[in-house]
């Protein structure tokens, strides 16, 4: 297989370099935890929005989204629709309760709701969860180098994982919105380039890329109502709507965006903007599935050949073996930055959810100065990113591919905690007491369900009961329905905040 000419590594270098310097000139401006977290509540709605999508377009979206439709059809990216469910709902009834006290973290409203014990545990849940999360956009990028450019996947983990490690630990949040911006218009433009070039190499052009899915049924979708089946039209948009809500309206990632805007309407309206530029970019995306296929269909499925081991070494080897030198090296950079753009937005929510959450609210300590706090809260963004780099060598072992895994360890935790914002924001009964037991019942619930339909509780892995998709909202159901029912009268705390 064809590798990286000098010219792709040229490239390639020197963007990863504009990245870092992009970052690094940020820093001057975090004198403040308001800097470094917030961006000093100074954020235009635009750059905000654009902000959102890349922090949650990974480098896992780049080359698990075009490989599953590749793979399974268009079934799943069906589930850009059930955006018209989340966005209106998170932007009319959750986010307004984010901008009643002026939070730095979303968990902070759960303390004025229920308890410290609740704040405690949803960002205990949400800091879990993102490294798991970190772990495997650091892992994507490096499987896509690893085979396009022979380097080994342990050295293209660590370069990762400490460049981006250095830019976000030195410039706070407005490194990471700036960065973010940059490496969504580069992912854009690159994404569309494979398009042309495959689509001009098809017989038909978009044409034949519509007959090819059409009459091999890659836009199928079934109308079951069964949750054992990997998806539906059901599927993607009710339990679609509750992936989207883990992300939209409980993760410190997007929340600490939203605040960074100026006021609430700025908030809501970066949300919204959002909704509209995501529809195109991920219509190219999962489309870009549809296009690989109808290629490999003409000019030999790789994957058959055995030239390629999984289908998310799809993209980048199509990217190295059909496109000329330099733009291998420009796509693969994008891939690798994107990754990078998830990766610094994550550091930054897991130190504000730390150093806020924990370190600040149960420090008996002075304080200290702003720059002491801000030099704290670097520390602590160095130390999530070796342990997110450590944690990228254990992805490889997860079940099924990068969509599926991801969006399992999304369900699995995050599903329990929007239950828990679900029982604060929505419910005058729930309390103290049914909050933490119902959250601990849902993750205890989904984590037997997921361990025993992958064979670790069974001697023989036994037919799937419920698919990957829907964890969320099975999550969520579960922590509300037995946090009514065990929440006692007596815990006055459930009307500290309504």
């Amino acid at each position: 297989m064809t590798h990286f000419s000098w010219l792709d590594y040229t490239i390639f270098g020197g963007y990863l370099a504009a990245s870092v310097g992009v970052g690094l000139f940020s820093a001057r401006g975090s004198k403040s935890l308001g800097d470094y977290f917030l961006a000093g509540r100074g954020m235009n709605s635009i750059l905000v929005a654009m902000s959102i999508l890349a922090a949650l377009f990974s480098g896992i979206s780049y080359l698990a989204g075009p490989a599953d439709v590749y793979k399974n059809g268009f079934g799943f990216a069906y589930v850009i629709l059930a955006f018209f469910i989340a966005t209106p709902f998170t932007a009319m009834y959750m986010l307004p309760k984010f901008y009643q006290s002026r939070f730095f973290t979303a968990y902070q409203f759960l303390e004025e709701r229920f308890s410290l014990s609740v704040r405690l545990l949803a960002s205990g849940l949400f800091i879990f969860r993102v490294a798991l999360w970190l772990a495997a956009a650091t892992y994507a990028p490096a499987l896509a180098l690893e085979k396009v450019t022979g380097m080994p996947l342990w050295l293209t983990i660590l370069a990762s994982g400490v460049l981006t490690t250095l830019y976000t630990a030195l410039g706070g949040m407005r490194a990471v919105i700036w960065t973010d911006v940059m490496q969504l218009i580069v992912l854009f433009g690159g994404q569309l380039v494979i398009v042309l070039v495959a689509v001009g190499k098809i017989p038909g052009g978009l044409g034949g890329v519509w007959d090819t899915a059409v009459a091999d049924h890659r836009l199928d979708l079934s109308l079951s109502f069964s949750i054992s089946e990997r998806v539906n039209l059901w599927a993607v948009l009710l339990a679609g709507a509750f992936l989207h809500l883990v992300q939209m309206a409980t993760d410190q990632v997007s929340v600490q965006r939203y605040l960074t805007a100026g006021s609430l309407r700025e908030a809501q309206r970066s949300l919204w903007i959002k909704l509209w530029l995501i529809l195109p970019v991920l219509i190219l995306f999962y489309g870009t599935g549809l296009v690989l296929y109808a290629f490999y269909k003409t000019h030999g499925d790789p994957m058959t050949a055995g030239l390629i081991a999984k289908e998310d070494q799809i993209l980048p080897y199509f990217v190295v073996t059909q496109l000329p030198a330099g733009l291998p090296g420009l796509l693969i950079a994008a891939i690798y930055a994107a990754s990078m753009s998830t990766i610094s937005a994550g550091l930054n929510s897991l130190a504000s959810a730390t150093f806020v959450d924990f370190k600040q609210r149960l420090s008996t300590q002075a304080e200290g100065t702003q720059a002491q706090q801000v030099g704290r809260a670097r520390m602590i963004t160095v130390i999530y990113g070796f342990i997110v780099i450590g944690l990228a060598f254990a992805v490889s072992l997860m079940p099924g591919n990068l969509v599926e895994s991801v969006n399992t360890v999304i369900g699995l935790i995050g599903g329990p905690l929007l239950g828990l914002f679900f029982l604060g924001m929505f419910t005058q009964r729930a309390t103290t007491r049914g909050a933490l037991l119902g959250c601990l019942a849902g993750f205890i619930s989904l984590l037997s369900l997921y361990l025993y339909q992958n064979g670790v509780l069974t001697a023989v892995k036994p037919p799937l009961l419920v698919s990957f998709i829907w964890f969320s909202l099975l999550g969520t159901l579960i922590t509300m329905g037995v946090g009514l029912l065990t929440s006692g009268r007596s815990d006055t705390s459930s009307v500290r905040h309504q």
